[in-house]
């Protein structure tokens, strides 16, 4: 019973639709990140220093904007791993699914004068004994 619910649970979790729910949210978080940076690195003081409600050193400057690239640096981070997760996670689907048989190349082919069916590599029909046309 456990092993059926755990299998069912398997299919239901890496279904496309949930999979790409997953990523976006992660994403998505990820994402939040810039931007309440963007908002608190360099947004706020630029408009701190434009309204004269404080002022800022050149280290104070750099460090905001070192600030805003290491947010920016996690969600590339985050990204490139939650994409190689996902490639991996889509290998191991593929390698699980049996491939389909292609079909057989026919080894029969139908005289065209009688129409009886006849050995693909058939000079002469046997029925008929008529010759056969090349291909």
């Amino acid at each position: 019973m456990f092993k059926k619910f755990m299998e069912e649970f398997k299919t239901f979790a890496l279904r496309g639709n949930v999979m790409d729910m997953a990523v976006g949210v992660i994403i998505g978080g990820a994402f939040s990140g810039i931007v309440t940076s963007l908002t608190e690195n360099v947004l706020t003081p630029i408009l701190k220093v434009c309204t004269g409600a404080e002022l800022y050193s050149i280290q104070q400057i750099a460090g905001f904007g070192s600030q805003f690239v290491s947010s920016v640096v996690d969600f590339l981070i985050n990204a490139f791993i939650l994409f190689c997760i996902l490639k991996a996670v889509n290998k191991m689907l593929d390698l699980g699914r049996k491939k389909e048989e292609e079909p057989a190349a026919p080894t029969t082919k139908v005289c065209p004068f009688c129409k009886s069916e006849i050995a693909i590599d058939a000079t002469r029909c046997p029925h008929c004994t008529s010759e056969q046309p090349k291909e």
